[in-house]
């Protein structure tokens, strides 16, 4: 590969990893090819993109975007590193690692790190706080929610409170003086 080349596939990955911003690193190292090809194609049925690159491809495209490039050099820019990129969720990559690990629990796609929002998560154990994560959807849900709670409840109350204070304006004019 030229150094032309490689120019050019660091500006794309550079410009890929900017306009992503939610990506995981993962290790495919280890599966046969049709393993790879079936992770590839559910990366694919749920709208992600799985890619393999070098090392310092990945590193030199992290220090174009200002990302955490160096501590993804330190810990996790070892081995084989693919990226999943995913343009609407952080969450789905998670979720589809552990769906692929399940499927074959022998052999899977070993998480390394994720950078959500531009915020870093390296090592395995973040994969179970990266599952926990909730979407933009569900977050906007639960403030609607928490702010119509309040709400709810005075209306309700003063819904039963009409039926009981008819009933007492009835008792009080039916009463012998």
């Amino acid at each position: 590969m030229t150094r032309e080349e490689k120019g050019q596939i660091i500006e794309e990955l550079a410009g890929k990893l900017k306009s992503t911003p939610y990506f995981y690193i993962a290790d495919s190292s280890g599966l046969s090819v049709s393993q790879i090809n079936n992770f590839r194609r559910l990366c694919f049925n749920k709208g992600l993109e799985y890619k393999v690159y070098k090392n310092t491809l990945i590193a030199k495209a992290l220090e174009r975007i200002n990302g955490d490039a160096e501590t993804f050099r330190k810990s996790v820019l070892k081995g084989t590193s693919g990226i999943i990129f995913s343009p609407e969720s952080g969450k789905l990559p998670a979720t589809l690692l552990k769906e692929f690990a399940r499927q074959s629990p022998e052999k899977n796609v070993r998480f390394k790190a994720a950078s959500i929002e531009m915020e870093s998560y390296v090592g395995a154990d973040q994969l179970d706080a990266l599952l926990n994560l909730k979407t933009k959807n569900e977050l906007i849900g639960d403030i609607i929610g928490i702010l119509q709670s309040p709400a709810k409840n005075v209306i309700s109350g003063l819904q039963s409170g009409k039926n009981k204070l008819a009933g007492i304006v009835k008792t009080l004019s039916e009463r012998p003086q």
